[in-house]
């Protein structure tokens, strides 16, 4: 799949969120505790996927799960108490399986953390890991599958 640009990418494919930095997530430096960022970044993941109309209770209703199966974390700057960062997820694959890009920043838009997560689609019936995308994902984004295998419901491609 080509990479699309920002210009390139739906409205509706990028979601963003507000955080305040609250106390019980920062160490004695008054700094955002690293592993924390993976939390922002699911808020931020959930806002986008309610926005898609395809939020996890959806997903579990549809007959599929979407496990993260790979995270990355790249720190720049840290988040302090009380700090208001915003977090971003863009919707950036979709057709094998799902990548969501985050960006975390300031309030003057300065990056302090990037990251992605991966998630694939299982089905909850056969338990068996779908290598395509469902048809169900194809429909909430406003994508029409580019063959008829992509646009079968099930998994056993």
């Amino acid at each position: 799949m080509p990479k699309k640009s920002h210009k390139d990418i739906p409205a509706n494919w990028v979601a963003s969120i507000d955080v305040e930095i609250p106390f019980h997530d920062v160490d004695m430096m008054a700094i955002a505790w690293h592993g924390h960022y993976v939390k922002y970044f699911e808020l931020a993941r959930c806002a986008l996927f309610s926005q898609l109309d395809y939020d996890y209770t959806q997903m579990r209703d549809s007959g599929f799960a979407w496990p993260v199966i790979d995270l990355h974390v790249r720190y720049a700057q840290p988040a302090r108490f009380q700090q208001v960062i915003t977090v971003t997820a863009t919707l950036v694959e979709y057709e094998h399986r799902l990548k969501v890009k985050y960006l975390v920043t300031d309030a003057q838009g300065k990056r302090l953390t990037k990251g992605h997560s991966i998630q694939v689609a299982v089905d909850m019936a056969t338990e068996e890991m779908c290598f395509e995308s469902p048809a169900i994902l194809f429909e909430k984004i406003g994508i029409q599958p580019e063959d008829e295998k992509q646009a079968k419901q099930d998994c056993n491609v």
